[in-house]
Formats: C-alpha cells, structure tokens, sequence
C-alpha cells in the first residue's frame, strides 16, 4: 500500500506538560533498597534512567534525579535508586507505580476495509497492521476490534494509558448496520430497552431505522470497544447480520477519510477525548 501523507501534527496525552512535585505524598524519601541484581551502569548499551524518563515527558533530568532517590522509580520490579543505571530497550520502566516510556505518542485513525482482521498476529493473512505499517515507526495496537468483513473506524496507539481507559469504560461507537430482513418495530423497541440474554442485559446508547433507507438498515450507537455483541444482539432477535460498518468512535467520523486510508490524530480531536 502506498505510504500516505498525514498531517504531520501529532497527537499528544492528556497529561503532557504537567510535572509533579518531586516528592511523595509523605514528604520523605523512601527505605526501600535498590535490587543487588540491578548494579548501576554507565558503560555498555542502554539509556540513562534519568534521560529515560524524562524523554518520556514526566519532568526534567534533574528532577528525575530526585524521584529516583526517593524510590519512585522501579526497573523490572525493583526500586532502583542509584544514579547511572541504565535502562535496555526492553526493560520495563514505571514512576509511581504507572508504566512509563520515552517514545512519543502516536494515534492514528483507519477507515478499514473489508477482508482485514483485526490483530497483531502475522499468521492471520491480511490484517489492520498490514493497513498502518506507514503510519509509525513506533508499535500501535488497535483499540477494540472489527471483524474481517466489517468495515470502519479503528483507533491504534502505543499509549498505553489511554488504551486502558477506554478498555475499561468503553468508548461510543456509532454502527451502521445492514440486516437480512427488515427490522420489526418490537424488536427495535426491544433492543432500545436492553435485551437480556444468557442473564446479562445488554444496554445500548442509542438504536433506530437509518432515514430514508429500508427498515432492515439500522443505525446502532453502543459502548463497546469489540463489535461480537451486535451479532448477539441479532441473533438473538433472529436476524442475520449482513454488514456492519462503523462510522463514528467518540468524537470522531469518517469525513475526509476514504476507506482504507490512515491518518495521526489532531491536538484538537486528543483534546476532545480527554474530556469523554
């Protein structure tokens, strides 16, 4: 796939620019003793913990100095409070208990088409990574899933603390959906007053006919971050789910985005997830 030009404006997390007192909350420095297996390098590969962290936007160099004597920091899972130590590619690194990384923050958005499944597996054949190689040099993951042969909106990032908010709470998803039959006005009725099934009631945002289209099109606004629950939803109900198309994820639609093409998140649409 062709390398497609973005906007050249990358996204940015919630909490940059914001720095933290460099004490904790008790106001003393911690007991806790740096691990004997972890001794402090200053030769070889790696990266000064103190530059590592403040590459990844939590505060100065100098302030990392002080978060790491008074035990903040662990590497791996042990507390390393000595200076020089360095940090390889692979190790994990977290200031008060949050993983942290120095890579820049990257959101790209993808207008997925069909016959692409969503994973990070290479023995899948055609997948959304193939679809946003280009977008970063950096790993993405998606966040949620679509099905092979649905088609839409899919948000990546390496963030991962954005990842697990909407992982946790869900995210609005606005799908249109394309049924074998039309939809009965019970039915519709049913589904906007939660369906119970297998003793779970299943609860969405919004449902209705698609205007000036057949009653068997069916707009379906739902807090999900996977898309299995709406064939649940019509199998439940006895109709068969022909096509599913997602249009919009939180704030932000399809406009200006053909399918199958890619582009970064503005710093307007990173501000408007951060007020969902």
């Amino acid at each position: 796939m062709a390398k497609q030009q973005d906007n050249k404006r990358k996204g940015k997390s919630f909490d940059k620019g914001k720095k933290s007192k460099p004490f904790n909350k008790a106001g003393r420095a911690s007991n806790s003793k740096p691990n004997s297996s972890k001794k402090p390098s200053t030769t070889g590969d790696g990266i000064r913990l103190n530059k590592y962290i403040a590459n990844s936007g939590i505060c100065s160099r100098r302030e990392a100095d002080m978060y790491i004597q008074v035990g903040s920091v662990s590497v791996n899972g042990s507390i390393v409070n000595e200076m020089g130590f360095k940090v390889k590619p692979n190790d994990e690194v977290k200031f008060d208990g949050r993983r942290i990384s120095p890579e820049p923050k990257r959101y790209v958005l993808l207008n997925k088409p069909k016959g692409f499944a969503t994973t990070t597996s290479e023995s899948k054949g055609n997948t959304v990574m193939d679809l946003v190689a280009n977008a970063s040099n950096i790993p993405l993951h998606p966040i949620g899933r679509l099905g092979r042969n649905a088609t839409g909106l899919l948000l990546f990032t390496n963030d991962d603390e954005f990842m697990q908010k909407f992982t946790r709470h869900g995210i609005s998803r606005l799908f249109h959906i394309e049924l074998d039959k039309n939809l009965k006005a019970e039915d519709l009725q049913s589904i906007k007053e939660g369906l119970k099934i297998n003793g779970k009631t299943i609860e969405v945002e919004e449902v209705s006919w698609v205007n000036n289209a057949p009653k068997k099109e069916v707009g379906l606004k739902i807090k999900h971050i996977g898309n299995s629950v709406i064939r649940t939803i019509f199998d439940h109900l006895k109709y068969n789910v022909v096509k599913v198309d997602c249009v919009t994820i939180g704030p932000l639609s399809k406009k200006d985005l053909p399918r199958g093409r890619w582009r970064h998140l503005n710093e307007q649409e990173m501000n408007n997830f951060s007020m969902l």
